[in-house]
């Protein structure tokens, strides 16, 4: 009986800090992901709250959530004012660094929408505090103080930032959310026509102010400038296919909690391709080709608002 209790006794106990930070950190990583657009920064953020967290006398703290967002939103703000400054010098569209997500990202239609590629691009059109009170606001359903606390502003200057920030972004977000249903059947009939070369089959499901958009970071080609106009992305997207000697392979998945496609060439992850869907037509086609874009395709990340 002794032993058992010796044996109770020396197993490893969890201190307060680091329970509370692993509760939250699906949450906190998909705050400062959707604050960033970049997972990669994300996680250097995370890092860095972690390490003022532990520095933290929780006997002050009433809501250890509450203080973690607020911690990961000023490193976050802090470091996508200088990504914004970084990103001016950026070779070609810049474009969110794409997750793979899993089933139920999809299924809760909130986390999708506030994740997907189509709603983080105009999240970028936002100065850094614009968006900082947006996403907390909008997406994680923070109160005008706390969020006032986090970014050092006034509540009522937070109310002021939230409204702009709401009008700029429902201006220029998708018109209306599609069903899953109707963004599966869109981006199945894209990949059949693009697998078979079917121009027609293209001009079908794109809508005719499309614009492509691809991110290549100067490592890899990708068309500089916007391609608008569906017979323009068609015929772009044919003739690209034409010339490329390795075997293309198109796999369907799940990107930022949206249908998407992991594209190989000679098996190797050549990009991710994901959609903006309205109407049933693709309205928005964003392709990623950076490398250093990519190093998360390889398994599912964990996003959530609670």
């Amino acid at each position: 009986m002794n032993d058992e209790h010796a044996e109770r006794d020396e197993r490893p106990t969890t201190d307060p800090a680091t329970e509370a930070f692993v509760a939250h950190r699906n949450l906190l990583f998909t705050v400062a992901y959707e604050m960033l657009g970049s997972a990669a920064d994300a996680e250097d953020v995370l890092q860095e709250t972690w390490l003022r967290w532990v520095e933290v006398d929780l006997d002050q703290v009433r809501d250890h959530r509450a203080y973690l967002v607020r911690i990961t939103t000023r490193q976050a703000l802090n470091r996508l004012r200088t990504l914004s400054r970084r990103r001016e010098a950026y070779v070609g569209p810049w474009l969110p660094e794409p997750v793979l997500t899993a089933p139920d990202v999809a299924e809760d239609v909130e986390l999708a929408e506030s994740v997907s590629m189509a709603l983080m691009l105009v999240l970028e059109t936002l100065s850094p505090t614009e968006r900082a009170v947006f996403v907390l606001r909008e997406v994680f359903d923070v109160d005008y103080d706390e969020i006032a606390a986090a970014v050092d502003k006034t509540p009522a200057a937070v109310r002021q930032i939230a409204h702009r920030a709401r009008r700029h972004v429902d201006a220029r977000r998708p018109r209306a959310a599609v069903s899953a249903s109707v963004s599966r059947a869109a981006v199945d009939s894209f990949r059949r026509a693009l697998e078979t070369g079917d121009l027609q089959g293209l001009l079908d499901v794109l809508a005719p102010d499309v614009v492509l958009l691809g991110d290549g970071g100067g490592v890899k080609q990708a068309s500089r400038r916007p391609i608008i106009g569906a017979d323009k992305v068609a015929r772009y997207l044919v003739g690209g296919t034409r010339k490329v000697t390795e075997t293309i392979t198109i796999e369907p998945t799940l990107a930022n909690g949206h249908p998407s496609f992991l594209l190989r060439l000679d098996g190797e992850v050549d990009g991710v391709v994901a959609f903006r869907i309205e109407d049933a037509h693709i309205t928005g086609l964003y392709y990623v080709r950076n490398p250093e874009k990519l190093t998360r395709v390889g398994s599912e990340t964990s996003l959530t608002l609670r």
